[in-house]
């Protein structure tokens, strides 16, 4: 008998050893997609196209449309009550400050009360309050008692936007939170912009008291819708918050620096955003434009960007990173303000639409990333975003009117471009620690 084929004999080893080892990679990579796909079927947090999720994003999506319709319900009347009142545009401007200013005064106490008392209860009270408010701020009688009214009002609706941001963080699977949050920020533009549409022309046919008057109804109906769509919580465990241990956490949140250049990136984009559109109105309606009060309310359809920017700020981020698509908010934002000092209306339009897509972009990006960063206290993290983000719109309308009264347009666009730069130097820091931070991981592994 010939001696058997030794390299052959080898050969067919190592082909059974390949075909053992291909098999057992199989196995294992069945194994652990088996594995994923059991953990995906046990996590019943909410995702796209699964029970429920549809009638959160509707429900959340109507209590944006009440907020934004009720918080800046008298901006796009500014000059009607001007006239009616008798009184100046800076002095106008504090009904629109007044209630942005008690948002955010009272998120943080009413985010903590999310906490013991729930997220859903929480958001249903405030948009019933505030509704019912807003029915009642057309028959102030002057002033004094509509800016009164509009703050009270501003302090019952702070339960809704920190409240909606934990709801979210708890109930929706991590990979579709810029999306969910995207599309409450889309509900937020879009009350924006009806709530400003019908005060303007219904101003412009009996007046801006029944202008204020079809916004409140508005904001009754949404209260209902969402109260009867809102699924039930079922990732939420109540908690007692103490004033210490509430002390504690936004300490906690305040010396946190990633979260904090957040907190300042949204005021500053909302200090811009809230002079800009707070001043337009006035700008519009004097020479050489000269338009009606129902015109001047339509220019918030360019809302509309708003929001489609911010719900494609998940794919913006995924393809830019959260700190390119910062910049190029920013940027955005930087060239609409140009393009509205010129005399043309086509400019100012296209200015007032780069102004809307950047600022809803940069606030998504922003806001998402807080919620993402906050690994406890949730409610207090995005509280405290909040209040700097209304702050912010405080701030601005305040000073983008009294900018435009000293320098005229001009002077309120100087205000918004500072807080650009602002903004941009924070995240250019921002983009310099990474780089440094990386650079010292790579000198740590290569030793």
């Amino acid at each position: 008998m010939p001696p058997a084929d030794t390299g052959a004999s080898v050969v067919i080893a190592r082909s059974d050893a390949s075909t053992a080892s291909s098999l057992q990679l199989s196995r294992a990579s069945r194994a652990s997609r088996e594995s994923d796909s059991a953990s995906a079927s046990a996590d019943t947090r909410l995702v796209p196209g699964g029970p429920g999720y549809r009638r959160m994003s509707f429900a959340l999506f109507a209590a944006g449309v009440a907020t934004f319709a009720l918080l800046y319900s008298t901006q796009a009347l500014l000059p009607a009550i001007s006239g009616g009142l008798g009184v100046t545009a800076d002095q106008a401007s504090w009904t629109v400050s007044a209630a942005t200013g008690g948002l955010a005064l009272a998120v943080v106490p009413l985010s903590a009360l999310s906490e013991r008392y729930g997220r859903r209860a929480t958001m249903t009270a405030a948009l019933c309050v505030a509704a019912l408010l807003g029915l009642m701020v057309p028959f102030a009688p002057d002033l004094g008692w509509l800016i009164a009214l509009r703050a009270v009002q501003g302090a019952a609706l702070a339960g809704v936007p920190a409240s909606a941001m934990a709801y979210l963080a708890e109930e929706v699977r991590p990979k579709a939170l810029i999306g969910a949050i995207g599309l409450f920020v889309a509900g937020n533009a879009i009350g924006g912009m009806v709530g400003r549409i019908l005060a303007g022309w219904v101003a412009q046919a009996w007046g801006w008291r029944a202008g204020l008057c079809a916004v409140g109804a508005l904001a009754v109906v949404c209260a209902l819708v969402f109260r009867l769509m809102i699924p039930k919580a079922r990732h939420f465990t109540p908690s007692t918050v103490s004033a210490s241990s509430l002390a504690r956490t936004l300490r906690t949140h305040l010396t946190d620096p990633l979260l904090c250049r957040l907190y300042a990136i949204g005021a500053l984009f909302m200090t811009v955003f809230g002079a800009v559109y707070t001043v337009i109105g006035y700008r519009l309606a004097e020479a050489p434009f000269s338009l009606p009060q129902g015109v001047v309310g339509s220019i918030f359809l360019i809302y509309l960007v708003g929001t489609a920017s911010s719900a494609a700020a998940g794919k913006l981020v995924g393809r830019m990173g959260r700190r390119g698509a910062l910049y190029l908010a920013v940027g955005t934002t930087a060239v609409g303000l140009l393009l509205t000092v010129t005399s043309s209306l086509t400019a100012i339009l296209a200015g007032l639409v780069l102004i809307t897509a950047g600022f809803f972009a940069g606030h998504a990006v922003a806001s998402s990333s807080v919620s993402r960063a906050a690994t406890t206290g949730r409610a207090q993290a995005s509280a405290l975003y909040q209040f700097a983000y209304y702050a912010g719109s405080s701030v601005g309308g305040t000073l983008g009117a009294l900018a435009f009264r000293a320098a005229g347009w001009d002077g309120t666009v100087v205000l918004g471009l500072l807080a650009l730069v602002a903004a941009a130097s924070i995240t250019l820091y921002a983009t310099h620690r990474a780089a440094v931070q990386r650079r010292l991981l790579i000198a740590a592994a290569r030793r």
